[in-house]
């Protein structure tokens, strides 16, 4: 496999799995899953939280698809890599800069300040429903406005 194509392969997937993990969370983390989710939106007493699993999953298979495809490098590989291209991201996004787990990390730029507004609003309400704005990246507009 070339390297464009790889690389490609990388960035579709990186896409992918912010409109998957929007839909993950919506339907399924704000549905049957709000059990575990649900850690999330309440006051965390320690380092890791139940929701934590979910990551841990992703990180499972990005690794199972990594391994399958390493011998040659194929699709499989470079899947597995976009996927944790986004956990990386998915990281330091949610966990570093958005929930302060490390408490290193300000910002004043437009964007960031944007996905930081959406995220609060989602957090606002400690129940399943009513919820608002559920992807890492990508958020309404209105939370960009100065």
């Amino acid at each position: 496999m070339n390297v464009l194509a790889s690389i490609g392969i990388v960035l579709l997937t990186i896409a992918f799995m912010e409109l998957l993990s929007w839909a993950m969370h919506k339907y399924l983390f704000h549905g049957p899953l709000w059990f575990i989710h649900k850690t999330h939106h309440q006051q965390r007493h320690g380092w890791f939280e139940l929701n934590d699993l979910f990551s841990i999953g992703f990180a499972a298979f990005a690794l199972w698809l990594m391994w399958i495809g390493h011998l040659n490098l194929d699709y499989r590989f470079w899947i597995g890599t976009g996927i944790s291209v986004y956990g990386i991201i998915y990281f330091i996004f949610h966990d570093w800069f958005i929930h302060n787990r490390f408490k290193a990390f300000k910002s004043d730029n437009r964007y960031l300040t944007g996905i930081r507004r959406a995220h609060k609003i989602h957090h606002k309400s400690m129940e399943k429903y009513p919820s608002e704005e559920f992807g890492l990246l990508v958020a309404s507009r209105k939370w960009f406005r100065k």
